[in-house]
């Protein structure tokens, strides 16, 4: 589950190292048009969304986004003095909970959990291309049923590409999603792993299923080609 975070960093870092115990992956800005940004042209599935962030126009914000198509949860960050009617507000813009300063790691993970788990639907839990199998409910792989065992990383990759099967994947994409928008100390991280996951998911099978556009990025073979 990606999170984007629209907080102060004092307020999300402390949090991070928890919400990775649960399995998600947290991005985290700071500021009102680095978040607009990447509601723009990130995919997300849930976003914590500061008020004072946006100094009084998180309201407007939100409803904007979600006229323009935004499907990820929203949780809204509230201080604690806020009226019944500032909070009222909130959910009629578009926020399917909110929480109040101080913000409760506990209670930010339980509202985090009931969200996954709202969004599980036993059928999707298997993804099937060609003869690969991805299990995101058991995080498990197999090709030709044969089981292949890939760290949490190349999963977390393979997942991301299966998602966008049959469309390219650019580079930029692939890093923000597996490093959370953090930049990463190698330049070729994800050609790195790239080529681990195409060594456990294509090697000694055919056809290939990582597919390289030169240029582009990578995709994830469509079930027509």
């Amino acid at each position: 589950m990606r999170i984007l975070f629209v907080t102060h960093r004092s307020l999300a870092e402390p949090l991070l190292p928890a919400l990775e115990e649960d399995g998600f992956a947290a991005e985290l800005v700071d500021g009102a048009d680095r978040a607009d940004y990447r509601v723009q042209t990130s995919e997300y599935d849930a976003i914590l969304l500061d008020r004072a962030i946006f100094k009084g126009n998180s309201y407007s914000c939100l409803l904007r986004w979600r006229r323009c198509g935004l499907k990820a949860h929203v949780l809204m960050l509230l201080p604690r003095d806020s009226t019944s009617t500032e909070r009222a507000d909130c959910l009629d813009a578009g926020a399917d909970a909110y929480l109040l300063q101080p913000l409760s790691a506990e209670e930010l993970r339980a509202h985090l959990r009931v969200l996954r788990r709202r969004d599980e639907r036993p059928v999707d839990s298997v993804r099937r291309v060609h003869d690969l199998e991805i299990n995101a409910a058991v995080r498990s792989v197999k090709r030709a049923g044969r089981p292949i065992h890939l760290t949490p990383r190349e999963f977390d990759l393979l997942q991301f590409l299966a998602y966008h099967q049959g469309r390219v994947v650019s580079r930029s994409m692939i890093r923000n999603h597996l490093y959370n928008g953090r930049e990463s100390t190698c330049s070729n991280v994800v050609d790195v792993y790239v080529r681990y996951l195409r060594n456990k998911i294509d090697r000694d099978f055919d056809p290939p299923l990582i597919l390289t556009r030169w240029g582009q990025g990578y995709l994830l073979r469509g079930e027509n080609v």
